[in-house]
């Protein structure tokens, strides 16, 4: 195998956040002393995270065995989606933070898998997959990331599944939504149908309203591990939370250096 340096576009700030998380655990569960210091055991779980990396390809660029690898990518993405907010809290957190309206969609996180697992097959995308539900705010930052559904659950049923509709309507949001979520009922407002439709259900329909969906799983998909997921199909989802609470930290960094921008 050949090796060569890379450079990891995070910031330095990521790798301080997550080698804490480490730190606190272990202090926590009064772990015995371990060979990597939880900065080392950091930077490679962000690399696989951000890059996608197999755990092979981890053990021989940081010089630690396969096993290993794995082992300190799942645990340290366990630790990472822990610190996610739970949906109510999001929501809450929403409304507080002032949002006119949250946008709701359903995300393909895409998984290796044969022709005969049709559980995970998903007939709108045409591939294997994990359904993971997000929310996002009008400026398209993600406020919250459920947990993981075959490919082939609808995203409105997974919405059920999830209680998210129940919760939406308690936290008083309005919700906007793709027409994969008709018959949800209030307070998801789908696109109108039909044709000849007045200027006014024309101008609800357009979507630049919606566009911060788009948005919210475009950051998630710049984390490569998400745009195909070689480990197990049901560890999407503590992945996305993990990856969440990462890009909210990134994100928070941006807006501290630009003063007067609004990515929520």
């Amino acid at each position: 195998m050949l090796f060569r340096p890379a450079a990891l576009r995070l910031s330095a700030q990521a790798l301080t956040d997550a080698a804490g998380v480490i730190r606190r655990h272990r202090e926590k569960i009064g772990s015995a002393w371990r060979k990597l210091n939880p900065g080392r055991r950091a930077l490679p779980v962000l690399a696989c995270l951000r890059t996608g990396d197999t755990s092979a390809e981890l053990a021989a660029g940081f010089g630690i065995g396969t096993a290993t690898a794995w082992r300190h990518v799942t645990e340290t993405a366990a630790l990472l989606a822990a610190r996610a907010p739970k949906l109510r809290q999001a929501l809450t957190s929403a409304k507080n933070a002032g949002h006119a309206y949250v946008v709701i969609d359903g995300t393909l996180i895409p998984i290796d898998r044969v022709a005969a697992d049709r559980p995970f097959y998903s007939g709108k995308h045409r591939r294997h997959g994990m359904n993971v539900p997000v929310i996002a705010g009008p400026g398209g930052g993600i406020r919250w990331v459920s947990g993981p559904l075959p490919g082939a659950v609808h995203d409105l049923t997974a919405a059920r599944i999830w209680g998210i509709v129940r919760e939406l309507a308690a936290a008083g949001l309005m919700v906007l939504a793709d027409k994969g979520y008709h018959g949800a009922g209030d307070p998801v407002l789908t696109p109108y149908r039909g044709r000849n439709k007045p200027a006014s259900q024309k101008d609800a329909n357009r979507a630049r309203l919606r566009s911060p969906r788009r948005r919210a799983n475009a950051q998630l998909k710049t984390w490569r591990i998400l745009r195909t997921l070689r480990c197990r199909p049901w560890q999407a989802g503590q992945l996305a939370r993990a990856i969440h609470v990462r890009q909210a930290r990134e994100t928070e960094g941006c807006r501290r250096s630009l003063p007067g921008t609004s990515l929520s």
